[in-house]
């Protein structure tokens, strides 16, 4: 199953709108469902029900042997830690930043944020200088009201607040955090945990979101240093032959990007790209419009070199058929 197939009739961004939603859900639900998190309480993770401990302070007194105790640290600890390092690693190398664009719930909220701050300033970021066009050639139309401010505000509070409390659930009982929250009887402690948070999210999600998913996610950052250094790895190529077509295009698969990128550039300047394929389908809508192919392709292997490769100097040999659908 490619990632750039489509399935089921469903179009590239209704198939990762209802990975995401998934995954959001999961996201929040984990704790309550004792699927996934760690008890402060009880110093040790639970997961799927049942409680993740090494027997450490047992081995300690002798009640375990170090044969038992070896066992443990192979099964619950090397085990799952190589299975998610190793799962990450492979899955990085062959096709990028795949969680970030397909699953990952901040990601998720980054794309909601600059939805209602272009309706609210034809920006997806404050500190952009220039406003995007209001209709553009991928049939996008957006006419900014000051009104939807109101919307993008609460949104940001909104969602910060639900992180907040959601990152809480992972470190105490979420029965206890809920019970608190609904009967207005935080504990200090769980009260500044959330406040605090609630105002540090607050800021990223509504001054530096962007700049958090580039460099400030250790896994987003590792998931690209991984990618970078396939250069056979999926990645959004630029048909050259035939870039006379965007002679008269206004940029739609740029403006198209959440993360500010030009997927006309080779790999390196893409480096935080997600793999959301946006890019791909605003240009699909522009020359499809004309009658023509996309200009945008996500490639890999031999095809991916043309974006990989090819910079100082470099032209690489790639096979004529890589743009064909």
């Amino acid at each position: 199953m490619g990632l750039t197939e489509r399935h089921w009739g469903m179009t590239h961004q209704q198939q990762r709108l209802l990975w995401r939603s998934g995954f959001f859900l999961l996201f929040v639900l984990a704790p309550v469902l004792d699927l996934f998190r760690f008890d402060l309480n009880e110093n040790h993770l639970v997961f799927l029900g049942r409680p993740w401990i090494l027997e450490t302070q047992a081995y300690l007194n002798g009640d375990i042997s170090s044969a038992r105790m070896a066992w443990n640290m192979a099964l619950r600890f090397f085990l799952p830690l190589g299975l998610v390092i190793g799962g990450g690693v492979f899955i990085a190398w062959r096709w990028g930043r795949l969680y970030c664009g397909w699953l990952c719930p901040h990601f998720s909220v980054v794309e909601i944020i600059n939805g209602l701050m272009r309706r609210a300033t034809g920006r997806y970021s404050i500190w952009e200088k220039k406003p995007l066009p209001v209709r553009q050639l991928d049939g996008v139309t957006v006419e900014p009201r000051r009104s939807w401010w109101i919307v993008t505000v609460l949104a940001v509070l909104f969602f910060s607040f639900l992180w907040a409390v959601v990152l809480l659930t992972y470190l105490l009982p979420p029965r206890e955090v809920y019970g608190n929250l609904f009967s207005g009887e935080l504990t200090r402690n769980q009260a500044l945990f959330i406040g605090v948070a609630t105002f540090l999210l607050t800021i990223e999600f509504s001054l530096a979101r962007h700049l958090f998913c580039r460099f400030g996610c250790a896994i987003g950052l590792f998931q690209s240093l991984v990618w970078m250094g396939n250069r056979r790895a999926l990645v959004v190529s630029f048909n050259r032959r035939r870039a006379r077509l965007c002679a008269d295009c206004d940029s739609s698969c740029e403006h198209a990007c959440p993360m500010r990128l030009k997927p006309r550039k080779n790999k390196r300047h893409m480096f935080t790209c997600t793999q959301c394929m946006q890019c791909i389908d605003a240009c699909d809508r522009v020359q499809g419009s004309r009658g023509e192919a996309p200009l945008l392709k996500m490639l890999q292997d031999q095809c991916a070199l043309d974006a990989s490769a090819r910079d100082f100097g470099q032209r690489p040999d790639v096979p004529e058929d890589c743009y064909r659908d």
